[in-house]
């Protein structure tokens, strides 16, 4: 009987053992098939591209200079200040308007500047007459010291008044003078053709005198603020061209070199480069205060190359993604010169390892596996294939 039971437990035994060979190799082939399921999807994932995702790799034409930036100014602006205190009067002009140097644009109260000139003139007039008097006194003084009547002493006396009446009456002339200029003051000019940029003060405001009223910036000629590393301000001359990019434009425009500051600027060290811009036309848009940035003293190559921006970094060696036979392929690229392009002013370097009109992914897409397969939405112009020519009607 114990015999029997031991054997019942050995088999008992190998069951279970067997039991769990078996659960652990259908368990194994689940996760191998399940992996083999997720390789298979892998494999078979399509990425969606629209014609705006690619470009192509093409020669270009390469701008190649030192960088600059800063800001537009005018050459010539100046401010319109009272230069007497009053109430400001005939203020019409507002920002953007046109005015003609010499225009008068505004006034200050002329009623207080004009009876300073009256009074001015009034005690000019009495001065005057005191000379008139004093003129005469010493006309008989002479007279009666000729006939021996008085002494010498007493004409010296009579002298003396006239020379005093005399240096009253041209101070009094001169205070009408001040009082004359006070009242001319009183009428804002434009000192300058140009447009309105600011007004600082309105009309019935009081004004103290050197308030600022109105700013006149003449845009005819405009000149770019550039501040440049003591290293770099070495290699600029006046005269050098430039070729700047408007700030929120794709307009570019040339610009020359006018002067260099002769200070390096405190703290910084930078040096102040100013180019100057030519816009008599007025139709290029330009306006104080914008922003610009572009190349100086630029050298022309003609090389293949892509945007900045698609090349990609995040491996040992800089690639770009391009599609090659509807996969992605991540192609190592050895980097060349930097430059914008002379066509649309775009950041470019140049590239070797890549083929001429290859389909290279934009850095907008992102980041995508080797050997996924591409398909594209809606073609680009340039990758669908020419249409046949017409054929000629044959002759009868």
């Amino acid at each position: 009987m114990k015999r029997w039971i031991k054997w019942a437990i050995a088999g008992l035994v190998l069951l279970l053992l067997a039991a769990a060979v078996l659960g652990a190799l259908s368990a194994r082939r689940a996760k191998q098939q399940a992996l083999a399921t997720a390789a298979a999807a892998r494999a078979q994932t399509v990425v969606e591209l629209a014609s705006s995702d690619v470009l192509q790799a093409k020669t270009r034409e390469l701008s190649q200079g030192l960088a600059l930036s800063g800001p537009l100014k005018a050459i010539n602006s100046a401010f319109v200040k009272a230069r007497v205190a009053g109430e400001l009067q005939g203020l019409s002009v507002r920002e953007g308007d046109f005015v003609k140097a010499g225009q008068v644009v505004a006034r200050v109260d002329a009623n207080e500047y004009q009876a300073r000139v009256m009074q001015a003139q009034q005690q000019a007039d009495s001065a005057k007459a005191q000379i008139d008097i004093v003129q005469r006194q010493f006309d008989n003084n002479q007279a009666l010291v000729n006939q021996g009547f008085i002494s010498k002493t007493a004409l010296d006396v009579s002298q003396a008044n006239l020379n005093a009446g005399k240096a009253n009456h041209n101070a009094a002339l001169a205070a009408v003078a001040v009082a004359k200029k006070s009242l001319d003051d009183t009428v804002l000019r434009a000192p300058l053709s140009g447009q309105i940029a600011q007004r600082l003060a309105q009309p019935g405001e009081r004004v103290g005198i050197d308030a600022r009223v109105l700013e006149i910036v003449d845009l005819s000629r405009i000149e770019l603020e550039a501040s440049l590393s003591a290293a770099d301000a070495l290699t600029v001359r006046a005269g050098q061209n430039a070729t700047l990019q408007i700030e929120g434009t794709a307009q570019t425009v040339n610009a020359t070199v006018a002067r260099i500051n002769p200070s390096a600027q405190a703290g910084s060290r930078s040096v102040l480069v100013y180019l100057s811009i030519d816009n008599t036309a007025g139709t290029s848009g330009l306006r104080q205060g914008l922003f610009a940035r572009g190349t100086l003293g630029t050298a022309r190559s003609s090389l293949l190359a892509v945007p900045v921006s698609v090349v990609r970094t995040d491996k040992p060696a800089p690639y770009v993604q391009v599609v090659e036979n509807n996969l992605i392929a991540h192609k190592p690229v050895e980097l060349g010169v930097r430059g914008n392009d002379s066509a649309s002013g775009e950041p470019m370097v140049a590239v070797q390892g890549l083929a001429e009109n290859a389909v290279v992914i934009k850095n907008a897409v992102g980041s995508l596996r080797e050997g996924t397969a591409v398909k594209f939405t809606q073609a680009p112009a340039w990758a669908l294939p020419a249409a046949p020519a017409a054929s000629s009607p044959k002759a009868l």
